[in-house]
């Protein structure tokens, strides 16, 4: 009875180990452990290591151009993908997602718009949800 354990509301890792600047344009996939904050921009689907607790930050100056999966979230920016949180996902006033997004926990600030499905995630299903969906064309988007 006492020894149940509440998951714990917010981001849960704080470390950001790797910084992309704003000046940076990377076309491919990539994936990451501990932290990245994102100022440039990403052709590609961004990923964490599986099993890992990571924190991606994306700042109102990035974009992203594919699917985004990792465990806690901020997201400041624009990104045409759908997005994947096993644990946080708090989507900032500037933060534009063209996509899905699923998650355990949300926190959507005033500004932020999402044109897709927002989908609460059961934390038992959390590693088994895949990215395996289509890139999005944005040059069509605008």
């Amino acid at each position: 009875m006492f020894n149940k354990k509440k998951p714990q509301p917010g981001i849960q890792q704080t470390k950001l180990a790797t910084l992309i600047a704003e000046d940076v344009r990377i076309s491919g996939n990539v994936e990451f452990a501990d932290g990245l904050r994102l100022d440039g921009q990403i052709t590609g689907n961004i990923s964490s290591k599986p099993g890992t607790q990571t924190l991606f930050v994306l700042s109102e100056r990035s974009v992203v151009q594919g699917n985004v999966h990792g465990y806690d979230l901020v997201v400041n920016g624009r990104i045409v993908g759908d997005v994947i949180a096993d644990h946080f996902v708090e989507l900032q006033a500037n933060a534009h997602v063209i996509g899905n997004i699923y998650y355990q926990q949300l926190r959507m600030d005033c500004g932020a718009t999402v044109d897709g499905k927002l989908t609460k995630r059961d934390p038992a299903d959390a590693p088994s949800l895949l990215l395996d969906t289509a890139i999005i064309d944005v040059e069509s988007i605008g």
